[in-house]
C-alpha cells in the first residue's frame, strides 16, 4: 500500500480556473491553491484565452502550494502530474516559446467549414478516432491557423513551428527540459490520433493536411515528461491527461457499473468499457489511460454547455434588462448561481430551454443549433429551466448509453462544479431513475490524477463515506417536461434537415 503521507501533486488547468492540490497517497487534499482565468468571446464568438496567463496561473498556485507544503510535516512529493482542458489548441515558436496564437478553445467552433467535405469519411474517421468530425475537436483549428494566421506560416515555413493540444504548450514551459510532448488522452481529441495504437495516425494528418513535423511527440499518459520546479525541488511530472479523462480515476479503480458525470464548463458523461474501444453510433469512445502495459477506454457522451449554458442565459437577460449588469460579473455571477441552487429547491414549472450554447454534442450532433425558450417565464424560471436542460441532455446520453453498451450503468457518480447544486443531483437521479452520488470533494481532475500518480492503490479515496446520496424519486411532471423537451429539440433538428 502506498504510504498515506507521500506527497503527490497534481495540477488541474481548467477553463475557468487553474489548480495545485497535493494528496496523500489515500486521496485525501493536504493542501490547495487556485486561481481564477479569464476567457475571451469575441464578436463573432470566437472563445480564446491566454495562453501565457495560463502557464503563469499554473506558476502562481505552484508557488502558493509550495508555501503551504511548508506547515505540513515533511515529507516529500514523490511525483506530479496535470490534466488540462482537451480539445484547446495553440500554436507557439519552438525556439523561443513565444505563443503565435491565442487558445482557441474546445468551445471554439470558427473551423465548422473545414468540416463540409469529410461526409464521405465520418464512419472511417468515427472507427479511427472515436469522434465525429466536429469543430469542437482541434484538426480543423490546426489547419484554420496554418491557413489564416501569417505568424503561423511563416513559423512553419522556416521550420519553428510547434502546434497541438493545449497540454503540450503547457508542459514546454512549466518542466525544465521544455519537451515537445503531448500524452495520448489529450492527442486523441483532435481527430488525428488512433486510439487503438494511442499515436499520430498519418492517414488522418494527410485528410486534414496537418503536417506531422510541426506536432509533439505522442506518449502515454504515464510517462517521464520532465521535471517541474517547486521551490527548491525539482519534482517528476508523470501523469499527462485530458480532465475528463482524470476525473473517471477519481474513485478509484475503473468500474463498467458506473457512470461518471463531470459537470463544469461542459457536461461528460463517462462509462468505463475495458481495454479495448467500443464505438457506438451516436457517442463517443475516448482513450482514458496508457502505459508500457494497457489501456483503458470510456464510452462518452458530451454537453457542450453546463455552465457555459448558464453564462449565456444570463448574459442574455443582461442584455434585455431583465437583470443588472453586474450578474455577469465574477462576484455576481457568483452570488447568481446560489440564488439559482436555492430556486431549484423550490417546486416550479418552468419553460422549456432548448440548450444548443457552444453547439449540440453527443448524441445529436448539430453544430449550429438555435438555442432558445419554449413558453414565457420569470428569470428564475428561465435560470431553472436552463439546468433543467443541462439534466436532459445528460439524460439524453445516458439512454444513448443504455441502448449502446451491454453492460448497463447502476449508478451515477456526479462531480464537477455544478455538482454543488442539489436541485440538479436530483433532476438527473429522478429522470434517470438511477442514484447519484455526490462526493465530498467534487473536484474529480485533480483527485483522479493523484490517484494515478499515486499507483492506482486499493485503498482510495477514504473519505468516501461522507458523500451524498440522491435516490430518484417519482417526479411525473419533469419526466414530462423531459419527454416535451425530447420531442422539441428533435422537432428542431428536423427542421434543421440534419
Amino acid at each position: 500500500m502506498t504510504e498515506s503521507r507521500t506527497y503527490f501533486l497534481a495540477l488541474d488547468q481548467g477553463g475557468h480556473s487553474s489548480r495545485a492540490i497535493l494528496f496523500d497517497g489515500r486521496g485525501s487534499l493536504l493542501a490547495q491553491a487556485k486561481r481564477g482565468v479569464e476567457t475571451s468571446i469575441s464578436d463573432q464568438g470566437w472563445i480564446e484565452q491566454d495562453p501565457m496567463a495560463l502557464v503563469n496561473s499554473l506558476r502562481e498556485v505552484l508557488v502558493e502550494v509550495d508555501e503551504l507544503r511548508a506547515q505540513l510535516p515533511m515529507h516529500g512529493i514523490a511525483n506530479a502530474g496535470i490534466a488540462t482542458q482537451r480539445s484547446s489548441i495553440v500554436c507557439w515558436d519552438r525556439r523561443t516559446g513565444d505563443p503565435l496564437t491565442p487558445v482557441i478553445s474546445w468551445q471554439d467552433v470558427r473551423a465548422a467549414q473545414g468540416l463540409e467535405s469529410l461526409s464521405a469519411q465520418v464512419e472511417e474517421i468515427h472507427r479511427r478516432t472515436g469522434l465525429f468530425p466536429n469543430p469542437h475537436f482541434g484538426a480543423t483549428k490546426l489547419r484554420w491557423c496554418l491557413d489564416e494566421v501569417p505568424g503561423v506560416r511563416r513559423a512553419f515555413e522556416e521550420g519553428r513551428l510547434a502546434f497541438g493540444p493545449l497540454a503540450s504548450f503547457l508542459l514546454y514551459h512549466l518542466l525544465d527540459e521544455k519537451p515537445l510532448l503531448v500524452d495520448c488522452g489529450n492527442a486523441a481529441r483532435t481527430l488525428l490520433c488512433d486510439i487503438a495504437t494511442g499515436d499520430w495516425d498519418p492517414h488522418l494528418l494527410s485528410l486534414f493536411d496537418i503536417p506531422a513535423q510541426a506536432l509533439p511527440r505522442c506518449v502515454p499518459t504515464r510517462f517521464h515528461y520532465g521535471h517541474l520546479r517547486l521551490g527548491e525541488d525539482r519534482v517528476p511530472l508523470c501523469i499527462a491527461n485530458g480532465d475528463q479523462a482524470a476525473a473517471l480515476f477519481a474513485h478509484g479503480a475503473l468500474s463498467k457499473d458506473v457512470v461518471i458525470i463531470n459537470a463544469g464548463t461542459g457536461a461528460f458523461l463517462s462509462q468505463a468499457v475495458g481495454k479495448a474501444p467500443i464505438h457506438c453510433s451516436r457517442l463517443l469512445s475516448s482513450l482514458v489511460y496508457q502505459d508500457e502495459d494497457k489501456r483503458h477506454y470510456a464510452v462518452e457522451g458530451t454537453v457542450n454547455a453546463a455552465l457555459a449554458a448558464l453564462e449565456w442565459v444570463v448574459a442574455g437577460l443582461v442584455e434585455e434588462g431583465s437583470l443588472p449588469g453586474e450578474s455577469v460579473e465574477k462576484k455576481g455571477f457568483q452570488a447568481l448561481l446560489q440564488q439559482v441552487a436555492d430556486w431549484l429547491e423550490e417546486d416550479s414549472e418552468p419553460p422549456l430551454f432548448l440548450n444548443g450554447v457552444s453547439g449540440l454534442g453527443a448524441p445529436f450532433w448539430q453544430a449550429d443549433f438555435p438555442s432558445q425558450f419554449l413558453g414565457e417565464g420569470s428569470v428564475r424560471e428561465k435560470l431553472v429551466a436552463t439546468v433543467e436542460s443541462i439534466a436532459f441532455l445528460l439524460q439524453a446520453n445516458l439512454e444513448e448509453i443504455r441502448r449502446e453498451v451491454s453492460h448497463a450503468p447502476r449508478q451515477i457518480i456526479m462531480t464537477g462544479g455544478l455538482a454543488s447544486m442539489d436541485g440538479l443531483c436530483q433532476r438527473v437521479a429522478d429522470v434517470s431513475g438511477l442514484s447519484v452520488t455526490r462526493p465530498p470533494m467534487i473536484e474529480a481532475t485533480a483527485q483522479g490524477t493523484a490517484f494515478l500518480l499515486a499507483g492506482e492503490p486499493s485503498q482510495w479515496n477514504v473519505e468516501q463515506e461522507a458523500a451524498r446520496e440522491f435516490l430518484p424519486r417519482e417526479n411525473s411532471l419533469l419526466k414530462l417536461r423531459y419527454s416535451r423537451w425530447l420531442h422539441e429539440m428533435e422537432q428542431v433538428i428536423q427542421q434543421l434537415g440534419r
